[in-house]
């Protein structure tokens, strides 16, 4: 049984939608922020980087979106959540998926976490003031290079639409027309279909 550690409205919502694309038998346990239970020495046992998400295996945990997606992948593959006999493409996945951890969510990140780059708030400030432009840009590159649509791969849905799908959800924090991006509201609508979806999100919300 996969134990599967989250908390609302984060990027662990990601690998929560994956989990039931995939039909996992899995546990799911919230990671209560507002009481900072991801410092407690119990979960940090578990995920010593003190976040979410973190999958807990018969083989030990994994952390890191990219990483827990690509396992959830690998491990069901009947669910046909990523090219796996295609290297190329898979890669492609991989590819998206890192860009949207490495960049896109580090770009959303100097919005609300700026502490974890400076210690001015003057310059948490200054950091705030840039997101609209630094994730606008994200978005300009995903829409106009990387979203083939109507699913990121074309037509074939794969482990980087929960991504996006959950990345995307904060543009409007973000500053973010999302109005200028028809590929991708297109993309939040169709997810938003998804039983998957619907389930992850009505977990997250209990």
């Amino acid at each position: 049984m996969l134990t599967f550690f989250y908390a609302p409205e984060t990027c662990a919502l990601a690998s929560h939608i994956a989990l039931e694309e995939a039909g996992a038998a899995y546990e799911a346990r919230r990671i209560d922020f507002d009481k900072t239970e991801q410092r407690s020495a119990d979960y940090l046992k578990i995920n010593p980087k003190g976040r979410v998400p973190a999958l807990a295996t018969d083989r030990g945990t994994l952390t890191e979106t990219p990483a827990i997606l690509a396992f959830v992948a690998q491990s069901y593959p009947k669910a046909g959540l990523a090219p796996l006999d295609d290297p190329f493409a898979f890669a492609q996945v991989q590819a998206f998926n890192s860009y949207l951890c490495s960049t896109v969510h580090v770009a959303h990140a100097h919005r609300v976490r700026g502490y974890r780059w400076a210690d001015d708030p003057a310059a948490w400030e200054a950091m705030k003031k840039k997101v609209p432009q630094s994730v606008g840009e994200c978005y300009d590159l995903i829409e106009g290079e990387m979203l083939k649509g109507p699913f990121v791969l074309g037509d074939r849905y794969s482990i980087a639409d929960p991504y996006l799908f959950t990345l995307s959800g904060w543009t409007r924090g973000d500053g973010i027309d999302i109005d200028k991006y028809p590929k991708v509201r297109e993309h939040r609508r169709l997810m938003k279909e998804r039983p998957a979806v619907q389930r992850a999100l009505a977990a997250e919300r209990r």
